[in-house]
């Protein structure tokens, strides 16, 4: 299976020389398309005048004493037994600090980045690379804390080597920061020597960032060069923001706004989820990038990014919660709150809600049941609660949601009550709300209990899931995440739903769905997704066929196989877009392995090691490769080598023991299998089989406290609660087995296994 979204960060071996291309913006013939912002102020001045003021125009400078905000003086900063020294010489900004090889060197500042709460500061090193240092500078007033360096991961001992250094991948400007803070950003990494030949068309995000090239829109202006040919409707710009255009929105009786005429586009939207969304980026193409899933992944509503119920937990930069609010389904876009020119709210305060709902209905106490003027009667401190990221910045949530302390209480989720009165729990909080509200609603977002039995795997998580996928009433966002959760839980009803979700005119929703076919039979796989090679956006036609590809794209048709080369071609360029990282290189070496090309996949996967030796899916992959050419010890070795740099990874280990109990070597997996389970006690398919390889060793007793301490975990995992059961019928505890055989027929009733264990205890235990 593809790590299609997988992300990891490495620390990549420099290169040699790309540094002068870097150092100047891209030469303007390269890119005639563009014509530039200066340009654009020409018939545009307020609109530039407005932009230059905003946070955008500044994200990235020139380090001068102009840009420089942090202090240079000598000052030292220490973390983790390094000191470094930030000091300025004959005008240039310098750094003392730990190097790519670990040893103190000193570093030239060639950039700032952003201005407000902080600021970073970018270095070149060879090859082209730029890297953001991991040193920031508190740009905030003295009295609200900063005026201050500090590090921003302060909980993590980052050295040379690893992906969070400022010397690794995860660090390094030209894939992870530079496509969303400049204009016409071209990467332009080069796989054979390993540099970067960045280019860009202005340092800072410029009027065409947004708006797209410019050239024939001056054609159409000046009437010059064809300009006949430019669409009239469009003034020679592929991409229209014109979904606020005439429209009103009147109050009702209610107090609410509402659009005076349905949102039938999400151009605009789509453009700002460009950079304002967690995503996979796979395409630098103008007449993409405009067309969102023509070039990026936005990410689901899923765990570890977000909380069940939908509120932000990891940076997920507004547009994924935006999709799931309410507003967003009323028809409002970015720029109905936000003045996309200057970067600034449209209104401040309560008094930008109020555009929508009346103040004298909703700014009142008897609506928020707070002091007037104070911070709980500010809408965005209950509707927006903030989350801070990077150390010092408070970014609000989205989603714009009713508080829910119930759901603290139920699910373990953040509330904005308790986000401000933190010396109270939940249960206050939950039982204030109900005094003020005899019949509190529940608001928009009404997944997060399916979400959570999904994510546990608990009693009625499948047709918890296909409810939210079906109701046409929920967020697409949301139906689509559900069909992704959907994958842990294969049966003939999900792939029926899965199949009749292929149809649904939302790109997640489809590629979601194919998600979830592209575990079934090859033939099934081929007769469901053939058709979507063909469909209108490149995230589902690359998916579509990736999913075929390997023994599913046999006998395809003629026609179908023209598309599936055609789509695959995609897909494997979306991979080569990102190839310095780790992730697209396994990626490619899966679909080599697939379709029967091991010479392909092993040089893939030992690149994909060589960018990022801590990339654990990698490595075992390779060596998966070995053991299925009946090279049992070369396996090992791959996985002992990279143990050697990783000895705390439960992956490695796990496989480890798996390869030596091919070897028969008993003692030694044991010991493997053991420190998998102790390393990574979240992933329950390492407890599980070191529980049974206890068992088959002789130790069924250390089996069943093993099995028991993994449940408690992972109360709902049908392996161990299965395991459990027969052990414990051979123990002659038939209680027990019941009580798990009855749990498990619950999880999955249709399991004729299950079921006729289920009557035998039962008959034993009358």
């Amino acid at each position: 299976m593809a790590l299609f979204a997988a992300v990891s960060f490495s620390l990549e071996s420099p290169g040699s020389h790309a540094e002068e291309a870097l150092a100047k913006p891209a030469d303007p013939v390269a890119h005639p398309d563009f014509v530039g912002s200066d340009r654009c102020a020409q018939c545009h001045a307020a609109e530039h005048k407005d932009w230059l003021s905003s946070q955008h125009a500044v994200a990235m400078q020139e380090a001068t004493e102009h840009t420089v905000l942090g202090r240079f003086d000598g000052t030292t900063f220490s973390n983790e037994n390094v000191t470094s020294k930030f000091y300025k010489t004959d005008g240039k900004f310098w750094v003392r600090t730990d190097g790519p090889d670990g040893a103190l060197g000193d570093f030239e500042i060639s950039y700032t980045f952003g201005v407000w709460p902080l600021q970073q500061y970018l270095i070149k090193l060879p090859g082209g690379r730029i890297q953001a240092l991991g040193i920031a500078w508190d740009a905030r007033s003295k009295e609200a804390g900063g005026q201050r360096w500090f590090q921003l991961y302060p909980d993590r001992k980052l050295k040379a080597g690893d992906p969070l250094h400022w010397t690794g991948i995860d660090q390094n400007w030209n894939y992870q920061c530079a496509w969303c803070h400049s204009t016409n950003l071209k990467k332009n990494y080069d796989q054979a020597s390993g540099d970067f030949h960045t280019t860009w068309s202005e340092i800072s995000v410029g009027c065409e960032a947004c708006h797209g090239p410019g050239s024939d829109h001056v054609a159409w202006a000046t009437k010059s060069n064809g300009w006949e040919q430019s669409d009239q409707r469009g003034k020679g710009f592929a991409q229209n923001f014109d979904e606020r255009k005439g429209v009103t929105w009147p109050m009702d009786a209610t107090g609410q706004a509402k659009r005076s005429v349905p949102r039938t586009s999400a151009n605009e939207i789509h453009v700002c989820a460009g950079c304002h969304s967690r995503r996979q980026q796979f395409s630098d193409d103008p007449g993409s990038v405009g067309r969102l899933f023509d070039a990026f992944r936005p990410s689901l509503l899923e765990d570890g990014l977000y909380h069940v119920d939908g509120q932000q937990r990891d940076e997920v930069y507004n547009y994924g919660s935006f999709l799931e609010s309410r507003m967003h389904s009323a028809g409002v876009t970015c720029s109905d709150c936000h003045n996309p020119h200057t970067g600034k709210l449209r209104q401040t305060g309560n008094a930008l809600c109020g555009q929508c709902h009346a103040p004298e209905r909703f700014d009142v106490s008897a609506h928020h049941h707070h002091a007037p003027n104070s911070k709980g009667a500010e809408c965005a401190s209950c509707h927006m609660p903030a989350t801070t990221y990077m150390g010092i910045d408070r970014r609000p949530d989205h989603s714009i949601r009713i508080p829910r302390p119930d759901r603290t209480v139920q699910l373990g989720t953040p509330n904005a009550c308790n986000q401000c009165h933190t010396d109270k729990n939940a249960k206050w909080a939950m039982d204030a709300v109900k005094a003020w509200y005899r019949s509190p609603k529940p608001g928009f977002q009404d997944f997060a209990e399916a979400f959570d039995r999904g994510d546990w795997g608990a009693p009625g998580a499948q047709l918890g899931l296909i409810g939210i996928a079906k109701a046409s009433s929920e967020a697409p966002i949301a139906r689509a995440s559900a069909i992704a959760r959907l994958r842990r839980f294969p049966s003939p009803q999900v792939l029926d739903f899965a199949a009749s979700s292929l149809k649904i005119d939302d790109p997640q929703i489809r590629a979601a769905a194919v998600s979830v076919i592209a575990g079934a039979p090859p033939e099934t796989r081929r007769s469901l997704l053939a058709p979507l090679l063909r469909d209108e956006t490149r995230l589902v036609r690359m998916d579509a066929a990736r999913a075929i590809a390997g023994e599913a794209e046999q006998n395809l048709s003629t026609d179908d196989r023209a598309s599936f080369e055609k789509a695959l071609a995609e897909y494997i360029d979306a991979q080569l877009f990102n190839a310095e990282r780790p992730e697209s290189q396994t990626n490619l070496g899966t679909l080599y392995r697939d379709r029967g090309k091991p010479d392909d996949a092993r040089a893939a996967y030992a690149k994909a090691i060589e960018i990022d030796p801590t990339f654990v899916p990698a490595v075992i992959a390779s060596a998966e490769l070995k053991r299925e050419r009946a090279d049992e010890n070369g396996a090992e070795a791959v996985l002992r080598k990279s143990l050697g740099g990783n000895p705390r990874s439960g992956g490695l280990w796990h496989a480890l023991g798996l390869s030596l109990i091919r070897q028969k070597r008993l003692p030694e997996a044991m010991a493997a299998l053991a420190k998998a389970a102790e390393l990574a006690p979240e992933e329950p398919r390492f407890s599980y089989v070191y529980g049974v390889a206890l068992h088959d060793t002789g130790k069924p007793r250390e089996a069943v406290e093993t099995l028991k301490s993994a449940l408690t975990r992972h109360p709902y995992d049908r392996d161990i609660l299965w395991a459990l059961a027969t052990y414990e019928i051979e123990d002659g505890d038939n209680a027990s087995a019941l009580a798990r055989t009855e749990l498990l027929n619950h999880l999955e009733p249709d399991r004729s296994d299950v079921m006729q264990l289920l009557g035998e205890l039962r008959q034993r235990t009358r």
